[in-house]
């Protein structure tokens, strides 16, 4: 039984009970993994976010502690990633694309990003995010990666990427080649080669800190910046300290739909993740708990000058590979980025931009799932045509409008596979009372002058009526024309008021040819539903009964 998420014990108590001495060991090491990722993502992904680089190091540990406090999984890191990063800064660039006004923005998108996730998971609307389908999030990743990569590709040769789609962007970069800095061509491009060297032959190195500690070196060494090679420059300290956004408040109804969508792929990620490791340790999460937790982690970002965080996968692999298995290393870790914020940042100063843009190149590369478009492609047609249709939605019109297509086509593909229901003709099996699919079992039997079928699924508004005319095709189609039909309603929890609205109408269009409507395996809402409902009084005395056996012999006693 689901316990709701209210009532449920709080996590931090309930793992902090359970914790052992001898997991310590295995904690720290994740938490040193995570955070040797996370302090090279976190300048890279407030550079995609726009805002200061500072902002990030604010926002990651107030992140790493709301999740260990609330959320479920022993595993999951939360913090920026790119998917956040990028849509933060889409959304923020319809209401401003001031970079004075990017902080506040961007934090107040947080709130609100955070705000709808948690009122969703007091809600209990976890269950949302199954309707989002994997093939159009596939191809909406895809695409938002290649628009990542565009970009940095820029801060590769150089040069700006200008404004617009993709396709404009790309364009604008090939078209500035002339002007390409060979300099700094040569830091990002050494820059991305080492860092694939690395992750390929060093894995458990941590690739990108080690290739950020080398830009800075160089760096310094050589003076990159004296040969026009940018960096990322001086920033302050990084303390959270909390701090309202201070936006208008026309500017916060403008977010709010933007919100809506940040709020639905940074809890997919999240979610994804947490279940992932879930499954491999044998745990459980709950979407309702997670979403609450990613939530208020949000909406704590938002408070100490951050952007909307989600759940990274490379840095929860990293972290439990090295040996953590609790949300200690979320609270280890965070207490490592407090000091990296307080004291190192001015370490950060000389850090080249096009390492940067290697750096997030090569983290966002693991959403260009070629492998998966060509599984679609050998083995399932249409989700190949929704995922390429994402992926041409995000870059064709950006982000969020390729976001909302996404979620669209996974909707329409869930009310077509819903609606594009199987009628079954049910027969029986030699020497048993059991009914099977006569079009998979050969040697069932139907049983003379009647129809016995089943919808193999729930019936609702969408596929009632495709039943129907089912129906009258079949009993068309039989020889000689039955005198009652059974249908086996076992698939149909419930039964609606279009759907009763329905049946009544199959009834007595059946009736007007002489034939009568049995009922069979209804449940017990569905009976309930069936009895407030004028179909019940329509129906011949004793057309509903607990099995098909029992339903088409009643049925075929009664056609004599």
């Amino acid at each position: 039984m689901n316990t709701p998420a209210a009532a449920q014990p709080w996590p931090l108590a309930d793992w902090a009970r359970r914790y052992r001495k001898r997991w310590l060991r295995g904690d720290a090491l994740g938490a040193l993994t995570a955070w040797a990722l996370i302090v090279p993502e976190c300048v890279a992904y407030a550079q995609i976010a726009g805002v200061p680089v500072q902002n990030a190091f604010y926002a990651a540990p107030v992140a790493l502690l709301l999740y260990a406090a609330l959320g479920r999984s022993s595993f999951l890191i939360i913090g920026a990633t790119s998917a956040a990063a990028v849509l933060s800064a889409a959304t923020i660039a319809d209401v401003s694309t001031d970079p004075k006004d990017a902080v506040g923005l961007s934090a107040a998108l947080a709130v609100l990003t955070g705000a709808v996730l948690l009122a969703a998971g007091i809600a209990r609307l976890g269950f949302l995010t199954r309707f989002l389908a994997e093939p159009a999030l596939v191809g909406f990743l895809f695409g938002m990666a290649l628009t990542i990569m565009v970009r940095q590709a820029a801060k590769l040769a150089g040069v700006s990427s200008g404004e617009g789609n993709f396709f404009a962007r790309a364009r604008a970069v090939a078209s500035k080649a002339p002007d390409w800095s060979l300099t700094t061509l040569a830091v990002g491009t050494g820059a991305l080669v080492l860092l694939l060297v690395l992750e390929r032959f060093l894995p458990k190195l941590p690739a990108s800190l080690v290739v950020l500690l080398l830009g800075l070196l160089v760096s310094a060494l050589a003076g990159l910046q004296d040969h026009g090679v940018q960096t990322v420059g001086p920033i302050p300290s990084a303390v959270p300290v909390p701090h309202l956004p201070g936006i208008p408040a026309e500017e916060w109804m403008v977010l709010a739909g933007g919100a809506l969508g940040v709020a639905l792929v940074v809890f997919a990620e999240a979610f994804s993740i947490a279940n992932r490791f879930a499954r491999i340790h044998g745990q459980d999460v709950d979407a309702n708990r997670e979403m609450i937790a990613v939530g208020a982690a949000n909406i704590a970002v938002g408070f100490v000058r951050g952007f909307a965080v989600s759940g990274s996968a490379s840095r929860s692999a990293a972290a439990a590979g090295a040996g953590g298995r609790s949300p200690m290393v979320s609270l280890i870790a965070a207490g490592l980025i407090l000091l990296t914020g307080a004291f190192l940042t001015p370490l950060f100063t000389d850090l080249p931009e096009p390492v940067l843009g290697a750096i997030v190149i090569v983290a966002v590369r693991g959403f260009l799932k070629v492998s998966e478009l060509r599984r679609y492609a050998a083995r399932d047609r249409n989700s190949l045509w929704i995922a390429l249709t994402a992926l041409l939605g995000v870059l064709l019109f950006d982000l969020l409008p390729g976001l909302l297509l996404a979620v669209a086509l996974s909707l329409a593909l869930f009310i077509a596979r819903a609606g594009d229901i199987h009628l079954a003709v049910l027969g029986r099996l030699p020497t048993t009372t059991l009914f099977v699919d006569t079009g998979l079992h050969h040697e069932a039997a139907t049983t003379p002058g009647v129809l016995a079928v089943r919808p193999d699924g729930s019936l609702f508004f969408g596929n009632a009526d495709r039943i129907k005319s089912a129906v009258h095709e079949l009993t068309k189609a039989t020889t000689p024309t039955p005198h009652a039909v059974v249908l086996d309603l076992t698939a149909s929890f419930r039964l609606s008021i279009p759907v009763l609205d329905t049946l009544a109408q199959l009834r007595e269009e059946l009736a007007h040819q002489g034939i009568t409507l049995h009922l069979a395996h209804l449940r017990t809402r569905a009976a309930q539903e069936l009895t407030h409902h004028p179909l019940a009084d329509h129906l011949p005395p004793h057309a509903t009964h607990p099995t098909v056996d029992e339903a088409v012999s009643a049925a075929a006693q009664t056609s004599r």
